[in-house]
């Protein structure tokens, strides 16, 4: 085995408006981003793989009321909350994802669920939600998954939209995701995303989140990517299969590749970001919103954290 691995993660693009982030909140985002790095790392340093790496760091975001998935999801326009998931394995490209479920205390463990105990790719709905429950998952209440400021944050949307005012929220009141990517010591890559969606969204819309090819995407050949933004956007382009294809049939870069499709997103307003990592382990974080809440970690243990444009910082 190689002694060469790596992790990024990220916890949605269209971070909070740099003058309405307090000192407080900002210590609190790089602490949440830290903590993930270093669950994902500690499985990484101990041989594990890259599949259970991006697990445990998308379930330390799940946990954190701060990001939108699992316990942080955002609320639907009939005040309910439907979360989406999905992971995939570079190795062998086996991926399991769910999508409109409400439940399961980790969604990303039920996307790995699907993939591990099903013969299916993708579950939605009380389908799903029948399959996790034959499966022993940790489930939740609904209470536990309820925020205040996710409550809120749908009142004041539902109001805007009433009286017809112009949406002039920033993007991270618009939508929000979690996501991983690692290469581990086998040198096996893999990706894993889990997000609540869009605040006041139309019950029963599906993201890009579990759509593999547009949020998420693992191949040993190429790269993992996991994204986050406006979905609808990053469905329509095959994002994450986009930078993948550029790779393999243009010999891109993972650097120039992702790069450039989060380039051409924003400019026909696909608002947002990605994180990418190639089977070498180098890792590419491009965004095109005002910040994306992300970071990264290797082989030396040094967690890395950003959430603006500036350097990131350790």
């Amino acid at each position: 085995m190689s002694q060469t691995f790596a992790l990024a993660i990220h916890g949605g693009a269209g971070a909070i408006r740099r003058d309405l982030m307090t000192p407080d909140a900002e210590v609190q985002y790089h602490e949440g981003l830290r903590h993930s790095l270093r669950a994902g790392h500690a499985v990484l340093a101990a041989g594990g793989s890259a599949l259970d790496a991006v697990t445990a760091a998308v379930m330390s975001l799940e946990d954190n009321p701060l990001f939108n998935a699992g316990r942080g999801a955002v609320f639907t326009r009939a005040g309910v909350q439907e979360m989406d998931a999905a992971v995939m394995r570079g190795e062998d490209r086996a991926a399991g994802a769910v999508a409109g479920i409400m439940g399961p205390r980790n969604p990303v463990q039920a996307a790995r669920a699907v993939m591990e105990r099903s013969e299916h790719v993708l579950l939605m709905g009380a389908g799903a939600m029948a399959f996790l429950r034959e499966q022993n998952l940790a489930m939740a209440e609904a209470s536990y998954f309820h925020t205040d400021s996710r409550w809120q944050a749908l009142q004041n949307e539902l109001e805007r939209q009433a009286s017809a005012a112009p949406d002039t929220r920033d993007d991270a009141a618009k939508h929000g995701t979690v996501g991983a990517v690692a290469r581990d010591q086998r040198g096996n890559v893999a990706a894993a995303t889990s997000t609540g969606g869009m605040t006041a969204k139309l019950p029963g819309r599906i993201g890009d989140s579990p759509v593999f090819g547009a949020g998420t995407w693992a191949d040993n050949e190429t790269c993992a990517v996991s994204a986050t933004g406006h979905g609808e956007y990053f469905i329509r382009w095959a994002a994450a299969h986009d930078i993948a294809a550029r790779m393999r049939y243009r010999g891109d870069t993972l650097a120039v590749a992702a790069e450039s499709v989060v380039e051409e997103l924003g400019r026909i307003g696909g608002s947002g970001g990605l994180i990418a990592i190639d089977a070498a382990g180098r890792v590419s974080l491009p965004f095109n919103s005002a910040g994306m809440y992300r970071g990264q970690i290797g082989a030396d243990g040094v967690a890395w954290t950003g959430i603006y444009r500036e350097a990131m910082r350790s």
